[in-house]
């Protein structure tokens, strides 16, 4: 980021920007488009209608971020001294392979297959700053990737990139929503684009009838507490008892509101390296439950798991298997009920009473939590273990 000087004047805008779009093509970016950082040139109704979500209480665990940081997403101009433009740019990551239902695995969503997008991102966005820079002395730009607290979709709307779908994500009528949004603040008064006026969703509530925790409360509004990809990722504490069913199989996010999305049929794919699978779309379930914390550390740093911390991804790999239950996975939920981590063992004991409903290895769960109730500290798993004892629940699918 360059630190001096006035913001240039532009003789020619159209040819800079014209020569930004070509240069961020080079960098492996597939979108461009640029919005004014003038607040007055929002529409009020963008900030308004986050105001009114947030003081809904639908924000889930992200809620004190964004409070605290919620003057940011009214004007963004402080997050970079002078700032006239914002330059939104779409990379599409969807690769060919789809997740699958797997026994004993655990489903990630599209974007977490390979690696972390974070720093796919942030090299290629420094680039273009600088390259920015170059081209027009004086201008300074800062660009970050899911860094810092900025309405990213409202302003790809802006920058004309595309509309917000009723399940509140950016959807491109070309391209689909399996991209990833990247932000380029400049000083520079570059031409915006026009924002998209139509709404192509249309009648269509398909995201909201298939979202398996009816977390889409109504069109583009999402109550976050019960999103399976917020619970997965953010929340690194107890699952509600009345969502854990609906994670399905889903380990680490969810692209159920997009696998569902008819924009996204004829969405283009991704071959870059980085974001093609390191390992599988779906992840041994077993296998995570038998990591502790330094080799979780040694597998998943710089990884798209590395924000579910080890706490949330082997909680949620013992709710998989409470909902998918698989014979050769049951030592592994055994140990799991024993864990450290007084989170993960609620959710083993939790997956270890459905087992017992399913009539799987019932016995053997029984006996376990049992034992473990002999020995529990924790008045919450305490619970979690009586309840799996005694409790009667909806018949899981059965074993793998």
């Amino acid at each position: 980021m360059n630190s001096g000087g006035p913001p240039p004047d532009v003789d020619d805008s159209a040819t800079v920007l014209a020569e930004l779009r070509r240069e961020a093509r080079r960098l492996g970016f597939g979108r461009l488009g640029v919005a004014s950082a003038d607040p007055a040139r929002r529409p009020p109704f963008i900030h308004e209608g986050f105001r009114r979500w947030l003081d809904a209480g639908l924000a889930g665990a992200t809620e004190p971020w964004l409070r605290e940081h919620e003057p940011l997403r009214r004007d963004v101009r402080p997050l970079l001294e002078g700032t006239r433009s914002v330059i939104m740019l779409a990379t599409d990551h969807a690769t060919t392979t789809d997740s699958t239902e797997t026994a004993g695995r655990g489903r990630v969503a599209r974007y977490a297959w390979g690696d972390d997008y974070h720093d796919v991102l942030r090299s290629r966005i420094n680039d273009l700053g600088a390259w920015l820079e170059a081209r027009l002395p004086g201008c300074r730009t800062r660009g970050f990737v899911d860094s810092v607290p900025f309405p990213e979709r409202e302003y790809g709307w802006l920058a004309g990139l595309g509309w917000i779908g009723k399940n509140t994500l950016l959807i491109d009528p070309e391209a689909g929503s399996f991209f990833l949004l990247t932000v380029l603040l400049a000083t520079a008064d570059l031409p915006p684009d026009v924002p998209l006026a139509v709404d192509h969703c249309g009648s269509c509530t398909a995201c909201l009838d298939a979202c398996p925790t009816q977390a889409l409360i109504a069109p583009r509004v999402l109550d976050a507490a019960r999103c399976v990809s917020a619970l997965t990722i953010e929340d690194h504490g107890p699952v509600s008892a009345d969502l854990r069913a609906g994670l399905g199989d889903w380990l680490f996010g969810c692209d159920v509101c997009q696998q569902v999305c008819p924009w996204n049929r004829h969405a283009p794919g991704s071959d870059e390296p980085e974001f093609q699978p390191r390992e599988s779309a779906a992840l041994d379930l077993a296998d995570l439950l038998a990591l502790d914390e330094s080799r979780f550390r040694e597998r998943f740093r710089g990884t798209p798991p590395w924000r579910a911390k080890r706490r949330g991804l082997l909680r949620s790999a013992a709710i998989v298997l409470g909902n998918r239950p698989h014979a050769a996975s049951l030592e592994a939920l055994v140990s799991a009920a024993a864990d450290d981590d007084a989170v993960v063992r609620g959710a083993a004991a939790w997956a270890l009473g459905r087992w017992i409903l399913a009539g799987i290895r019932a016995d053997r769960c029984r006996a376990a939590l049992h034992a473990r109730r002999e020995v529990e500290s924790d008045e919450a798993v305490r619970r979690e273990v009586d309840q799996a004892i005694g409790r009667g629940e909806v018949r899981p699918e059965a074993a793998g």
